[in-house]
């Protein structure tokens, strides 16, 4: 073999790994955007690795070359959630006012949970996928949500906008506080109490503003 064939077979060897390595990320994209619609139409227990193979006529072995189980692909789903959101608290970056920011971003996180709770459930209230989190150094997605927050609360305490205390511990507070608010409402936990959806809106974003009012100075 000369030096040009040996170019050749080289070249043509690097294009063959590369289009194996593409129609992989192909096959990947298929299963999670399978498994994303199944989810939203049918929810967490409905959708199987079964399910999601007879959607894109694929075997169930063949899901099993690229994800270990089913709590693999909705770890990865859940990320997705995650992306969304963080979309969501990006469009805030301009309020140059950080209380304002931390006002928005409640509303903005609370929107999101009403718009999409099949989501909420699996970022914030399912153990299922998070015990997926186990398997990775570091949960990348959620520590990029809450960092936002305390980044938002270290500026209202470094303008003395806030009472004084710990980042974190305000931070952890005001997640908490809004976390409640949403599980309530996406568990439809209101409707004891007779409250209808229009009012639960209107008494969440009361209830926001009540904390925001007790956090200022």
């Amino acid at each position: 073999m000369n030096s040009v064939q040996y170019i050749c077979s080289v070249i043509i060897v690097m294009a063959i790994k590369d289009r194996k390595e593409r129609d992989k990320l192909d096959r990947r994209k298929l299963i999670i955007e399978s498994a994303t619609r199944l989810f939203l139409e049918q929810g967490y227990d409905k959708t199987s690795i079964r399910n999601i193979a007879d959607d894109i006529e694929y075997s169930p072995a063949t899901i099993y070359l690229y994800f270990k189980e089913k709590d693999e692909i909705f770890y990865v789903i859940h990320e997705h959630g995650f992306e969304l959101l963080g979309k969501e608290f990006t469009t805030l970056n301009d309020i140059i006012n950080p209380l304002d920011r931390l006002l928005e971003m409640g509303k903005t996180y609370l929107k999101f949970g009403m718009e999409n709770p099949d989501y909420y459930d699996l970022m914030f209230i399912m153990r299922a996928p998070l015990a997926e989190i186990e398997c990775h150094s570091k949960w990348d997605a959620g520590d990029n949500a809450f960092q936002y927050l305390v980044n938002t609360i270290t500026e209202c305490l470094d303008q003395q906008l806030i009472k004084p205390g710990d980042p974190k511990v305000i931070s952890m507070s005001v997640w908490s506080f809004v976390h409640g608010l949403a599980s309530l409402h996406i568990r439809e936990r209101f409707k004891s109490l007779d409250i209808d959806d229009e009012q639960s809106k209107i008494l969440l974003s009361q209830s926001l503003e009540y904390l925001i009012a007790n956090l200022r100075i």
